[in-house]
């Protein structure tokens, strides 16, 4: 997978280019697309993974089906790390 980060439309806070990549890489991560059409307008779509240091991420990106464009990322909030955990325990059972 490849990302472009040239001039990333965000300030990336504690996050690093790394942990961001890492939390797509992640076997278990969770990726959506909206069902809003505020979103869908433009095909964003969000990703919800960890990175290898256990941080979990929230992503909104873009992608051609070869690079990826993040425009947003985060650490978790309490709902997104629940909703990222039954989602990996659903898989895992």
């Amino acid at each position: 997978m490849e990302f472009d980060w040239n001039n990333a439309p965000f300030e990336f806070g504690s996050l690093t280019h790394q942990e961001i990549e890492e939390s797509f890489e992640d076997a278990f991560a969770v990726r959506l697309l909206p069902d809003s059409p505020r979103f869908s307008v433009q095909n964003r779509f969000f990703n919800l993974g960890m990175s290898a240091a256990g941080i979990g991420i929230f992503s909104v990106y873009r992608t051609n089906g070869r690079q990826i464009r993040v425009l947003q990322s985060r650490a978790f909030e309490p709902e997104e790390r629940f909703f990222y955990q039954k989602k990996m325990e659903q898989t895992l059972a």
